[in-house]
């Protein structure tokens, strides 16, 4: 994962991001830049122009100030002025799209309607409408700028520095140079800024940066804590485990980043859109102005350039550019706060379609958390010898059941040592242990070195580890998991949605049936290897039917790459089934799921919304400016108008409760 070399989330798009440039002299807004223009600096063009033109109307009305002076030329110079503190960056936006022959942008709309309003006589409206124009635009910039400022803010809550124990002394330096091994000194309230694992026996944090839930988190000696999280009780001190860069909320940061350059097929259909719609009504502009000459008797140019213009103006398609973008980055922002993160506003729509959620069994929808039960060995077999050598073989593994294992030793440091260790997915784990081989997996390990055995794995309740030495079975563990608390409330909310939730794990049919009954989940399947689930998948894929896949596990990470969402669990998740995830769940709940899609469904119905909205006006503006019915001004309250309240719409997103 690349280090994060500055604050800058990249614009929504680079075309709404331009939409939003006209006031700042041309420069797009980037929130979180450290040298982004403040409230002041962005509509200072805005208000000399008001200025100006509300003395200009001054001195135009007779009623207000009787003047001789503000006539021909002078008047040509005083509004002249007016435009050009908020006309002068567009056309210099409209200059720079030329030179990437993109010649028809709402900038070149504004420019012709504004420039030809002047040319007719009509300077006050000339301006206001270049005025209000801009207003609108620095408004739809604050909003942008606001939506993607409050979601980098929401999850980078990181100190800058941090205290580092050596000894017996204290260090205050800055969390970027704190090295893997270094211990890191936590008072109660300093949040921590690195990956690390407890050294203290004991510790409580609120966890709210990663998961959007404040209820506090115990942890114990030797358990992940990880960067973000606030210590709350009693000073703490934690082993450093990756750098500043590396740390999970790091790549969080990062796939937020980067989310919005991954577009969601709305807003790659409105940029095609605009490429055609753009010409398109300047060429009934241009036809606006000419055609009544060979139609209508009395023809005037000038009135029916007015006409042309109005239609220009209220043909300007930045509501769309601009509220579509934002509709789908306050969705990414809305999963956020619940801990759920969108690598791209593609996915939102992705996810809002899914037909069928197909969800691992272990570290999804169960704890992952596993017990030794049962420890049975076979006669004649040196049982501790055996054990350790078990023991030690896990220690090369970090699945849930090594874990239970280590536990069930006493985690004792062993100096046996194993050589020619392999893991299996699927399977299991192999060795060489004393110059024989050791296995330890699912019993289907053993049927693929041949090595038979008396047990009977169908009428055993729970998990089995089987352990194979030198070449003959030699004894089994069982080990249980528990089922997460809210996995039976998710199960239920995805049926409500009618979504069709699908069980498939690599442990044993029994216990998948018996996890599957207890939640609800009426297609389950189990003894799946990695291949086994992507070929399920993939019948369920013949149907047209759209997929999405939770796991957790590196073997889960080719089901969740051709499925078309994968969701990954990313507190315990690994971070092959994170990186390839399109979706992350923060915090490991099986809720979230139903509220990664109810939020989807929400953000593609408020895009639907403002694209309706938006043609729906414009559609009657447009006939109404074509018929004369229609004024400049209206024509620009109807674009800047239309423009706020799909914004409004859209950034409403970010206070709905899901």
């Amino acid at each position: 994962m690349n280090t994060i070399e500055s604050d800058t989330i990249p614009p929504a798009r680079p075309d709404a991001a331009d939409c939003c440039a006209s006031a700042t002299g041309g420069q797009p807004h980037t929130p979180g830049h450290g040298g982004e223009p403040g409230i002041l600096r962005i509509f200072l063009p805005a208000a000399v122009s008001l200025v100006l033109l509300l003395t200009g109307l001054a001195f135009d009305g007779e009623w207000v100030i009787q003047t001789r002076f503000f006539d021909n030329w002078v008047r040509l110079v005083w509004y002249g002025a007016a435009y050009l503190p908020v006309g002068g960056p567009v056309i210099l936006q409209m200059l720079r799209a030329f030179t990437q022959k993109d010649y028809f942008s709402e900038f070149t709309l504004m420019t012709i309607a504004t420039l030809g309003a002047f040319s007719i006589g009509e300077y006050p409206e000339g301006v206001a409408v270049m005025l209000f124009y801009t207003v609108g635009e620095n408004l739809q910039g604050l909003a942008v700028r606001r939506a993607k400022g409050n979601i980098r803010s929401l999850l980078d809550q990181r100190p800058d520095v941090v205290t580092v124990m050596e000894g017996d002394k204290l260090h205050t330096i800055k969390a970027e140079k704190v090295r893997i091994g270094q211990t890191v000194r936590l008072k109660p309230g300093d949040r921590l800024a690195l990956d690390g694992e407890l050294i203290s026996e004991s510790a409580s944090f609120n966890t709210a940066a990663l998961t959007g839930e404040s209820q506090p988190d115990s942890k114990i000696k030797g358990d992940t804590v990880l960067a973000g999280m606030i210590n709350l009780n009693t000073v703490t001190l934690v082993n450093v485990t990756a750098t500043y860069s590396d740390s999970k909320l790091s790549r969080i940061i990062e796939l937020v980043q980067h989310a919005s350059a991954q577009k969601a097929p709305t807003e790659r259909f409105i940029r095609k859109f605009a490429k055609v719609y753009t010409p398109f009504v300047v060429l009934l502009a241009l036809l606006i102005t000419v055609l009544p000459y060979f139609i209508v008797t009395d023809y005037q140019f000038s009135e029916w350039l007015y006409r042309a213009l109005v239609f220009l103006v209220i043909s300007c398609p930045c509501a769309l550019v601009i509220s579509i973008p934002l509709g789908y980055f306050g969705g990414i922002g809305a999963a956020s706060r619940h801990g759920i993160l969108f690598k791209g506003g593609n996915f939102l729509d992705t996810l809002a379609n899914v037909s069928h959620v197909v969800m691992d069994k272990t570290g999804t929808l169960t704890k992952g958390v596993f017990k030794v039960q049962d420890v049975v060995i076979r006669e004649g077999v040196d049982t501790p010898t055996l054990l350790r050598w078990v023991d030690a073989l896990e220690y090369h593994s970090t699945h849930p059941v090594a874990t239970a294992i280590h536990e069930y030793m006493g985690n004792e440091v062993h100096p046996l040592q194993v050589e020619q260790v392999e893991e299996l997915p699927g399977l299991g784990m192999k060795a060489v242990a004393n110059g024989e081989r050791l296995l330890v997996g699912n019993f289907r390990l053993l049927d693929k070195f041949h090595i038979p055995y008396d047990a009977d794995p169908a009428g055993i309740g729970h998990t089995v580890i089987a352990i194979a030495y030198g070449g003959r079975f030699a004894g089994y563990f069982t080990i249980a998991d528990e089922i997460k608390p809210d996995a039976a409330t998710a199960v239920r909310q995805l049926k409500a949605m009618g979504i069709k939730p699908v069980l498939l794990s690599g442990d044993k049919s029994t216990v998948v049936q018996s996890v599957a009954a207890t939640l609800g989940i009426h297609v389950a399947y189990g003894d799946l290897l990695p291949e086994d689930k992507i070929n399920k998948i993939n019948e369920i894929k013949t149907t047209n039917e759209r997929i999405a896949f939770v796991g957790d596990g590196i073997n889960d990470a080719p089901a969740i790459a051709i499925s078309d969402a994968g969701i990954a669990m990313g507190g315990l998740g690994s971070d092959a089934a994170i990186e390839t995830a399109d979706v992350v769940i923060q915090d490991d709940r099986p809720s979230r799921i139903p509220a990664a899609i109810r939020i989807g469904r929400a953000t593609r119905r408020i895009v639907w919304q403002n694209i309706a909205l938006a043609f729906g006006v414009k559609a009657i503006v447009l006939l109404l400016g074509a018929g004369g019915m229609a004024s400049m001004w209206e024509a620009v309250f109807a674009d800047v108008g239309v423009a706020l309240l799909a914004i409004l719409n859209a950034i409403r997103i970010q206070r709905m409760a899901f």
